[in-house]
């Protein structure tokens, strides 16, 4: 009898033990989760998609060209899509955003083929564009081939510095505003190179983000 007795309680003392180390076991992998869930950082996630977050009265902006004549350029403000080739708004030429620089809001998009189109009701375009508003440029294919001086003078006069250089296939995305008293900060431009180009007979794509300030004075 008394080696019964013993025998259930060593049996007994082995289960008390095993049990603990179970229950240890599983605290301690909660434990492990705990301390992840508590030190695992997400990623945080800026307007467009940027890399950061802008000042306060600043929008965000991100733009890309097409890439070569098969997908159409892409231009977000303030994590609004307002022009893509999902949204079937772009086209070959330069494609346009004119956004209000006081308030963010859309104002119009459109394009314009520059290659098998005439540059006359660009330029149209360009003269009614309303002071204080925010110009987004992106080519698509080719948007060089029918611009003229006065075309590139009236881009020039929204701040850009590369315009007079865009020529046949070029990639070329641009931020500006009509009325600006300064060159833009907000350009990017790779030429086409055969010996270079990414995609046959186009550069690669060339993207930009960034913050856009708002317009604060009449």
């Amino acid at each position: 009898m008394r080696i019964a007795g013993a025998i259930k309680f060593v049996v007994a003392v082995a289960l008390f033990l095993l049990t603990f180390y179970v229950i240890s076991q599983v605290f301690e992998i909660k434990s492990y989760t705990n301390l992840g869930n508590i030190f695992a950082t997400k990623a945080p996630r800026y307007r467009c998609g940027i890399s950061k977050v802008c000042p306060e009265k600043h929008f965000a902006f991100k733009i890309a060209s097409g890439a070569a004549n098969v997908v159409g350029p892409k231009i977000c403000v303030d994590d609004n899509i307002l022009m893509s080739g999902v949204k079937n708004n772009v086209g070959r030429g330069i494609n346009t955003a004119l956004v209000n620089g006081k308030t963010g809001a859309l104002i119009e998009t459109t394009y314009h083929d520059l290659w098998g189109g005439e540059v006359g009701p660009f330029i149209e375009f360009l003269k009614k564009i309303p002071d204080g508003t925010i110009v987004l440029m992106a080519t698509y294919d080719d948007g060089a081939t029918k611009l003229n001086d006065d075309a590139r003078k009236r881009i020039s006069e929204l701040g850009s510095t590369l315009i007079n250089v865009l020529a046949f296939r070029d990639n070329w995305v641009f931020v500006g505003g009509k009325g600006i008293k300064t060159k833009s900060p907000f350009e990017q431009h790779i030429k086409n190179n055969k010996d270079t180009n990414k995609y046959e007979g186009w550069p690669e794509v060339v993207e930009m983000e960034g913050c856009i300030p708002q317009k604060l004075n009449e």
